[in-house]
């Protein structure tokens, strides 16, 4: 069986329109609803480690990176990102790597551009790897200088400061001379990936991942797809402030944000659809496992908030969409509600390739626990990002640093995720998710890891409750 893996940037769940709606509105996604109707859909998919080198890392090995042991990475090419911010280990082996082996032809579609920064390997195993360049901050082209003129177009001016417009002059750069739709990042992503099935109709067997950084930041789109959102009139604002709404932006500004990202998904979803129709073309739908995620979501004024961070975890950025659409037709149109993370998609695609991993892997299964509704196939995930830890359950949903300290705890079915923070009333509580978190952590941290929690402060509105640390 060939098998096709779609991962999104930054999709969140609610802005597909059968998870939706959004907080500002219903978002438009035709194309993702369609395929939903011949999927298993996951309601409960979350990631495994964060943010997106991270993700995928778990994703290509099924195994954890939480809590991050060899993961302090400082490296040449690339800016100090969150713990897991590197390369594969070069003693775990990838999904392309072992399916490789069993006879796949594999390849890799993707314009991710962290994934290809020096000292990056996530390349490895793909018989065919391509990486579209330009996105953000890549170093792909050095001129034309951008005008203020330009920076106030894109970039209110009281959200402008050095850094920020530095961000965007690298950006406006990458897309300068852009004129038609089929120029921007996730369309060429997906004309890319369908013109290597087209190439590769030869192969008795293959593995095609595609990654596309959209909707990721900055969130430019082409004018008709965010008039869709918002027909006004007036300048733009496309990137995230990474910290409150309130102090970043209007009302009218954050109308704005949410337009642009609510268009580009949009846009993301009709050039998915190319792929998609090129399979149906190439008579690749009754041979071919379709699964479709994201790496993790994006807050746009949630909780009056812009960006994403592991403390407070929110479900606007770890809630994901995964669709699972078999050959055989089997879930089609049906919800599952177990709990399911990144690691088991990997653990999936290896079971319905019939190739064994070659060392152990963290990731379970998930159509047959789904199809057989195996509700207690896995009770719980932990997820983690930097210093912070977020367990969920089909109960709770558990926020605090490594230390046990600085806890947040949200009563899923009272249905307020984020809402109270009852965690001063639940001790007991607090005590046993934080053990299982160190359980799935090995039972301790790395040390640099705790150094950095202790150097962390409490975020606003947490409890003052520690569990006991490690």
């Amino acid at each position: 069986m060939n098998i096709v893996l779609v991962i999104f940037d930054s999709l969140r769940k609610d802005c597909v329109g059968i998870h939706g709606p959004a907080p500002w509105g219903e978002v438009r996604t035709p194309h993702l609803n369609a395929l939903a109707e011949e999927s298993l859909v996951f309601e409960r998919a979350y990631p495994e480690s964060l943010p997106t080198l991270p993700a995928r890392r778990a994703i290509y090995t099924g195994r954890r990176v939480y809590p991050f042991y060899n993961a302090d990475f400082h490296l040449k090419g690339d800016f100090g990102g969150a713990p897991g911010w590197g390369p594969i280990p070069e003693d775990q082996s990838t999904l392309a790597e072992m399916l490789a082996a069993a006879g796949y032809r594999t390849g890799l579609i993707a314009d991710v551009y962290h994934m290809f920064k020096p000292s990056k390997n996530y390349w490895r195993g793909f018989d065919q790897w391509m990486f579209l360049r330009g996105q953000e901050t890549d170093a792909f082209r050095s001129g034309p200088e951008i005008s203020q003129e330009e920076i106030d177009r894109w970039l209110p001016r009281r959200m402008q400061n050095e850094h920020r417009v530095t961000f965007l002059r690298r950006c406006l750069r990458n897309m300068h001379d852009r004129v038609r739709e089929e120029d921007y990042f996730n369309a060429r992503v997906f004309i890319e990936a369908a013109r290597w099935l087209e190439q590769n109709q030869d192969a008795d067997r293959f593995f095609l991942t595609v990654e596309s950084f959209d909707p990721h930041e900055p969130w430019f789109v082409p004018a008709h797809y965010r008039r869709m959102y918002d027909d006004s009139d007036g300048p733009e604002q496309v990137i995230s402030g990474y910290t409150d709404v309130g102090e970043l932006m209007s009302p009218e500004e954050l109308a704005r944000t949410r337009a642009n990202y609510s268009a580009l998904c949009t846009m993301c979803d009709r050039w998915f659809s190319h792929l998609y129709e090129t399979m149906r073309v190439l008579d690749l739908l009754d041979n071919t496992l379709l699964i479709v995620t994201s790496d993790h979501g994006h807050s746009i004024g949630d909780e009056d908030y812009i960006g994403k961070r592991g403390y407070p975890s929110d479900p606007s950025v770890y809630d994901v969409p995964l669709f699972v659409r078999h050959p055989d037709g089997l879930g089609a149109g049906q919800r599952s509600d177990i709990i399911v993370q990144h690691t088991d998609i990997s653990a999936e695609i290896l079971k319905t390739a019939g190739v064994e991993p070659d060392q152990p892997i963290d990731g379970r299964p998930l159509l047959e626990p789904a199809l057989e509704r195996q509700e207690e196939a896995r009770t719980h995930v932990t997820v983690g990002w930097g210093t912070a830890m977020t367990l969920i359950n089909k109960q709770w949903w558990f926020n605090a640093r490594i230390d046990g300290k600085g806890a947040f705890l949200y009563d899923i079915g009272a249905g307020s995720v984020p809402g109270v923070n009852v965690a001063d009333d639940n001790p007991d509580v607090i005590a046993e998710l934080y053990a299982l978190g160190v359980e799935d952590a090995g039972g301790d941290f790395p040390d640099y890891l705790k150094k950095l929690a202790a150097a962390d402060k409490d975020a606003p509105g947490c409890s003052s409750l520690a569990a006991r640390p490690v």
